[in-house]
């Protein structure tokens, strides 16, 4: 019996609801889930897969901590069900990594103090990666229209236009827009 059978055995009246099942590609490892259909990309990285990097802050793709990045692009994981999902490369803060050594945003945060409590950090990161390689693919902004002379530094009205879409509690913009700045500055990012 499985947990889904069991939280419907008390009711007669009630039918357990459907499943399917999806594989996702997460961090370069493949996972074959069994879920339903109605199951966010978000409750499956952290409820399902224990990724617990990313972080359920509003649930309502208005704060920015679900940040993920699918296919490079940044995506905010409570707005999505997970089975859309099949067939794309999904990247969470834990896969950023490599051999052992944080992602040159990662190091970047750390270096320019770009948190205080943390909870938003996974997602600002994810968020700073994708916004980069949208300016550098000429992405237009509310702030810039035209981005096709690329600036050579990425100014701050421009980090937080871009960045908008991630909040933090605590305040620690300074520190991010320092650590974008630096990330954009060495070409960490492509």
């Amino acid at each position: 019996m499985t947990e889904l059978d069991i939280a419907y055995a008390g009711d007669a009246t009630l039918s357990p609801p459907s499943t399917a099942q999806i594989t996702l590609q997460i961090n370069g490892a493949e996972h074959t889930l069994r879920i339903e259909p109605r199951v966010s990309l978000l409750d499956a990285l952290r409820e399902i897969l224990r990724l617990t990097g990313t972080k359920k802050g509003c649930n309502q793709g208005a704060c920015g901590a679900c940040t993920v990045l699918v296919d490079g692009e940044r995506t905010l994981s409570c707005l999505g069900f997970a089975v859309q999902y099949e067939g794309t490369n999904i990247t969470t803060i834990e896969g950023l990594a490599q051999d052992g050594a944080m992602h040159p945003v990662q190091a970047a945060f750390v270096e320019h103090d770009g948190f205080q409590c943390g909870y938003c950090t996974p997602g600002q990161i994810c968020s700073a990666i994708g916004m980069i390689r949208e300016f550098q693919s000429g992405f237009p902004s509310a702030l810039t229209k035209d981005v096709s002379d690329a600036f050579l530094d990425l100014p701050d009205e421009e980090i937080r236009e871009r960045m908008s879409g991630n909040l933090c509690r605590c305040g620690a913009y300074t520190g991010i827009c320092d650590a974008i700045r630096k990330s954009f500055a060495s070409g960490a990012v492509r």
